[in-house]
């Protein structure tokens, strides 16, 4: 019986742990993801300025230098910008991704494909600009919010591995 008992707080102590770790790490993720849109906007507006590619073709390029997730957002809008407005591509490409951003951050990055391909360079550039500033924001916020979980996220699993093991120590004596 006590075998199966410490067998089952172990089963717990892991689960929880896997839980808390997957939770914080979401958070990680997010500042990440955060990070590399940004550095993808910083390409998208050198190139933009210098080689007066078509967006297609930039994005393409731009995947290429950013980690699978958000790549996978600058394929998917390049692709689809045949079939589509430039806007309509660049949000139907964020809205089938499957990254760790808030709903808030998905708002600020749509607001680039608010005139994408619609204006001269300025207009656009400006556009990047703008959205660049918006993500700093949502970056720092973002890092605020994984400093404070990480550190909750690892109380709670270390309360709850102490608490546990207090009542199993008390149950088996």
């Amino acid at each position: 019986m006590i075998i199966i008992k410490f067998i089952s707080l172990i089963a717990i102590l892991l689960f929880s742990s896997y839980i808390g770790i997957i939770i914080s790490n979401k958070y990680k993720n997010r500042v990440i993801e955060l990070k590399e849109i940004k550095k993808g906007l910083n390409i998208f507006e050198t190139k933009i300025k210098y080689t007066y590619e078509p967006v297609p073709e930039i994005f393409k390029e731009i995947s290429g230098n950013l980690k699978p997730n958000i790549a996978d957002i600058f394929i998917n809008a390049s692709k689809n910008m045949g079939k589509n407005t430039a806007k309509n591509a660049w949000n139907y490409a964020i809205d089938n991704s499957s990254t760790s951003m808030n709903k808030e951050d998905l708002e600020v990055v749509k607001g680039l494909g608010k005139l994408l391909g619609r204006t001269d360079l300025d207009g656009q550039v400006s556009q990047i600009e703008l959205t660049d500033r918006f993500i700093d924001a949502q970056i720092e916020k973002a890092e605020k919010e994984y400093t404070k979980n990480e550190k909750l996220y690892k109380t709670l699993r270390s309360c709850f591995r102490a608490c546990i093991s207090n009542c199993t120590y008390i149950k088996i004596i």
